[in-house]
Formats: C-alpha cells, structure tokens, sequence
C-alpha cells in the first residue's frame, strides 16, 4: 500500500481492526474496510488476499490457543441501570430528523504534517451506500448510481443494531457476533456448535496444508471467561464500526448502546469534548484484541461518535489509532448537488 502514493491508504483504525481481529482468530477481518469502488479496495483484490487473512488467523489461533465462542454466552446479562441504556431509551423516543440519509465524515487527525484525510460514508433509507474522500468524489458518486451496498457486513452489522432497537437484544448480541462468516457456532445447540468448530478447524488446516504451513493441534472450544471475552469482543468491535458508520440513524444508534450496555468490563466515564458533554467508553486489551486498549467516546446527550482511539499494549505489532467523526441527517438530492 505504500508504494501505491496516487492511492489512499486505508485509516489506521481500519489496519488496527484487522489486526485485532486476526489476533481473535477471526477469518475476515477485511471485510470491514470499506472503500469507493474508483479507489483500491481491499476485499477486490484477490481471493489469495481473503485466504491469508484466513491462514493468519489460523497462526495466530495455533500459537496461542485460540479458539472462539459458541452456544449460549456465559457473560451477565444487561445492566438496566447503565446509563447507556438510558440514552438509548433517549435516543429512540427521538425519532429520526429530517433528511433521508445519515452522513458520517470520520477524518484521521494530521501526522507528521500530512494533511488530514476524511473518509465520507452515506447510507440512504432505502439501503443504499455511497464512499468518497470528499465533498466532490461523494457527490459523483451518488450522481453515477456507484452504490457500494453489497457489502455484506456493513448491511450486517447495521441490522444487528436496528434488531437490538427494536426488537431482542439477545437475539441482536447474537447477530453481531455472527455478521461475519465464522466458525464460533454461536446461537446453536452444543451438538451443532461442536460440529461449527471442527468444521472451521478442518477448513483452517486445509488453507495451512496449501501453503505448507505446520497445521496446529485442533483445541476445544473455549469456556469461562475466554469465552465471554471472545463474545464481547465481537460485540464491541462490530457495534462501534457499526456506529461508526451509521450513527445518523437514531435505530443504529440505540441498539449499539443497549449492546455495549451488555458487556459488563466496558468502561463508562464523563468527559467533555470541545464544550460537549460526552462520555468515554473503553475497554482493555482482552477485549480490544488483545493488542490494544479502545476507547470510543460519544456525545453523553445524544450516543453520537466523537472519537475513537486505540492505545497499544507493549511490544504490540500494532500501531497506535486516532479518528474523529461528524454525523447528521441529509437529503441525497443535496448530496448529489455537491451541497453539504
């Protein structure tokens, strides 16, 4: 990537996710980095590309035991209490405001004197999405119909959230574990589960065999605590890349709270931001991936994302992640006319 110089580079938070992800043993964390269709674009690239992911996932699973979730989560259940509960409660009695789709412009703050560089994402009501690295680039791109919507786990994600709005939080908790293709077997018997995770092992061995690569020991699936971190896990980075996106929509932004409000070590406290009350959430490096600490802070009176950054563990492979956001309500007729 960095020898392509006419071509962004993903955000550091997107390498960072990836990263975690394949720390988790999870096959594909590239799904989640989203580009517009005239930039270089990650999940196009190759299917031997998806396939590494996949073996290095299984590396990582073979040097450090990994294994993940299935069946019934063992972690509590939701706190009423939570005060991300509340502002749920808060945000849905809202209502959506005027506009017929959520904008969100996530720019990554200036380095080393490199100018910023935003990232502008358009979902429409009626499913659509639209990319761009500008004002300019978005509006071509919703004027040529360039709508990016098969992205699978984008769509997923965002439904797991309106789900935990609307209807079943467990059901939604589930449904964002699960948003991406995986062997974690979650929400089915334990016969079923057992069956998901020897399937998944054996895939995984045949990936390394093509390679040539040592096949690990096939291990069990994991109990206790690993598992309510593995769960929590998912939960934590599908809900936030989830708001991250479509925090405009007042149903994306209520049931991402009442699922973080699910996993009891996240981490809740006041802060201000530009004169803005808001509050921190953060959790630790065994939720964050086991490479770093994530602390995601949102807008304490309406859940709306003002940061995200990620602080690396020692000796972590990883590097450190900053990102900012802006989300609002706008009408696509506008957006197409350049007028943000």
């Amino acid at each position: 990537m960095k020898n392509l110089r006419d071509v962004p580079s993903p955000s550091p938070e997107a390498y960072d996710r990836a990263r975690s992800a394949l720390h988790t043993a999870m096959e594909e964390p590239v799904n989640t980095v989203v580009r517009p269709k005239r930039w270089f674009s990650w999940p196009k690239v190759s299917v031997a590309a998806v396939g590494a992911a996949a073996v290095a996932a299984a590396v990582v699973m073979g040097t450090t035991g990994g294994s993940v979730p299935a069946g019934t989560s063992d972690a509590a259940p939701q706190v009423v209490e939570s005060p991300l509960v509340k502002l749920a409660s808060e945000v849905k009695e809202s209502g959506t405001t005027s506009g017929d789709a959520s904008l969100v412009i996530s720019t990554k703050p200036p380095l080393n004197n490199v100018s910023p560089q935003p990232f502008y994402d358009l979902y429409t009501d009626k499913g659509q999405v639209f990319h761009g690295d500008s004002v300019k680039t978005l509006a071509d791109a919703v004027r040529k119909g360039d709508d990016d919507s098969t992205q699978q786990y984008d769509k997923n994600v965002l439904a797991a959230a309106s789900l935990a709005a609307n209807g079943d939080v467990e059901k939604a908790k589930i449904a964002m574990v699960n948003a991406s293709a995986n062997g974690l077997g979650l929400g089915l018997s334990p016969a079923e589960a057992d069956k998901a995770w020897a399937d998944h092992q054996a895939a995984v061995a045949k990936e390394l065999e093509k390679i040539g690569k040592k096949v690990p020991d096939a291990g069990p699936r994991p109990t206790g605590k690993d598992l309510e971190n593995r769960i929590n896990n998912r939960v934590w980075s599908g809900s936030t890349y989830a708001l991250s996106r479509g925090a405009a929509n007042p149903d994306v932004r209520a049931g991402v709270l009442k699922l973080l409000a699910t996993i009891q070590d996240v981490a809740i406290a006041k802060t201000e931001v530009d004169g803005q009350p808001a509050l921190a959430l953060t959790v630790g490096p065994a939720i964050g991936g086991g490479s770093a600490s994530h602390v995601f802070t949102i807008n304490a009176d309406n859940g709306l994302p003002i940061r995200s950054e990620g602080t690396m563990v020692k000796d972590s492979v990883s590097t450190p992640w900053v990102m900012t956001y802006k989300s609002s309500r706008v009408n696509l007729a506008d957006v197409a006319a350049g007028k943000i």
